[in-house]
């Protein structure tokens, strides 16, 4: 036979998909969102983690005074034999309260990179631009560190190793046979982070401000989360916003980016909705090659669309860094002090 393609069956569904609850200005606003929220949770697979709930238990690990801030290095148990790895950075500024920013890294080797930590020789391409704790703690903020579920050292003891791309994919993979999505799972830590600092009680945080923020999939769940977890007043995804269709429907992504049947109801940037209208703020790369700049564009106008309906289009914005798929701590920081500047933070 001649002209076989493997990909023509599902080109042809990615082009005629329209999610059954994509964006529509025709829509009822309110009762649009709340059926996002129901949908996007039940695809999460959030349900099913939360069955698995437990009381928040808290092992602190080491206290380290630098110079400059306080490092708490502890674990929290998120659900049933599942502790989460976390460092939290107090600045030493002479502040009464620091607004706090939970910082997720992508595929690099782990949350130690937040604090500009070298664990392997790999290491040396992600700092210190990557390092987001230390850059969040000059900043004025407090930051919360924390590994994301299989990735770093809570990478599968079944396939070790330093990291990188598609590290986390057995875990993916685990996750969606159980009725779960790892992005999920990564959501369910940070809200369970929130909790942890709510029990620490510790009165230099003020958990009334809290943004966050990552790049890759450091960004998604970023992303992922400030669409479920209101207690985040301010979202900065980095090098993650971008539609479905322009992105891991169309390019090589690691599994932890697929959610199950997602493109079936919604775009990426129709979820905007959950976040609206809290600001949000895409950072997206110029010369990023999984995350098209014509394809972010496009997911930002219909974002943008939606945060005007939601009586808030001032608080969606998109800041464009020069490099590719690749955090720019100077231009990122700039567009997080001005939208932090709005808040009256």
């Amino acid at each position: 036979m001649k002209g076989i393609n493997g990909d023509a069956c599902h080109d042809r569904l990615v082009a005629e998909t329209k999610g059954i609850l994509s964006y529509d200005s025709s829509r009822d606003f309110c009762r649009w969102k709340e059926q996002v929220a129901q949908k996007l949770a039940m695809l999460l697979g959030m349900d099913v983690i939360a069955e698995n709930a437990c009381p928040i238990r808290i092992e602190i690990e080491e206290i380290t005074e630098k110079e400059d801030y306080r490092r708490i290095r502890f674990c929290y148990e998120s659900e049933k034999e599942n502790s989460v790895p976390a460092i939290l950075l107090i600045p030493k500024q002479n502040k009464e309260k620091y607004p706090l920013a939970i910082v997720l890294q992508g595929h690099t080797t782990g949350y130690h990179i937040s604090i500009g930590e070298k664990k392997y020789e790999i290491d040396d391409s992600f700092l210190p631009h990557n390092g987001y704790g230390l850059q969040a703690v000059k900043n004025g903020f407090a930051a919360l560190c924390i590994e994301q579920r299989g990735m770093g050292i809570t990478r599968s003891h079944r396939y070790p190793g330093p990291g990188g791309v598609h590290q986390c994919s057995f875990t993916a993979m685990r996750a969606i046979q159980l009725g779960r999505t790892v992005i999920g799972e990564r959501v369910w830590d940070v809200s369970r982070g929130i909790d942890a600092l709510e029990k620490m009680g510790l009165p230099e945080i003020d958990l009334q401000k809290i943004m966050i923020l990552g790049n890759s999939g450091g960004g998604t769940a970023a992303f992922y989360a400030a669409c479920l977890e209101e207690r985040i007043q301010y979202a900065a995804p980095s090098c993650a916003f971008c539609s479905y269709k322009g992105s891991i429907l169309d390019i090589l992504h690691c599994v932890c980016n697929n959610i199950p049947h997602a493109s079936r109801y919604f775009e990426m940037e129709d979820l905007a909705c959950l976040i609206a209208p809290r600001p949000l703020t895409v950072l997206a790369g110029q010369k990023d090659e999984i995350f098209p700049l014509e394809a972010v564009k496009k997911s930002y106008a219909t974002a943008k669309e939606i945060f005007g309906r939601a009586g808030a289009a001032e608080n969606c914005n998109m800041v464009v860094m020069p490099e590719g798929h690749f955090w720019c701590p100077d231009v990122a920081w700039k567009a997080i002090g001005e939208e932090i500047t709005k808040l009256g933070w």
